[in-house]
């Protein structure tokens, strides 16, 4: 990327945020596809060449960085969830991709240069409660 132009450099920014805009729903973590033997000694699960019940589906994620949070699928939601998964993966991918541009435009702006700042966006636009009139003083009856 050293060898780009800083305005050669600016539109790949602007295209990977339009792919990035383009992701669609997404969501991290894996299926898996689990089968489990119920523990009854008649079940035909109990037989050496049985393989379980199942498939049961399991979405899993780690939450916090640390701990395992999962839930199990129904067989209809599986291919949907799997699809959102591979949309997470393009999302990180591209983040990346913007990340490693954004750093090849910061060494390629000159010194003295104007820094782009996104604009600050008021309390309204978050969504934050409107701003209200001063309260006024209600007057209370003396102590009994």
């Amino acid at each position: 990327m050293a060898d780009r132009s800083l305005e050669e450099l600016e539109a790949a920014r602007e295209q990977l945020f339009a792919e990035l805009a383009a992701t669609g729903d997404f969501r991290r973590g894996s299926v898996s596809e689990n089968y489990r033997r119920c523990g009854k000694p008649n079940c035909a699960c109990a037989r050496p060449d049985h393989p379980g019940h199942g498939p049961r589906y399991l979405w899993t994620r780690t939450v916090s960085g640390r701990r395992t949070k999962g839930r199990q699928l129904a067989p209809e939601e599986v291919h949907k969830v799997r699809a959102e998964i591979a949309n997470y993966q393009r999302f990180a991918d591209v983040s990346e991709q913007i990340v490693a541009v954004n750093e090849a435009i910061c060494e390629a702006r000159p010194p003295g240069g104007e820094v782009p700042v996104a604009p600050a966006s008021t309390q309204a636009e978050k969504g934050g409660p409107p701003s209200r009139s001063p309260t006024r003083s209600r007057r209370r009856s003396p102590p009994k």
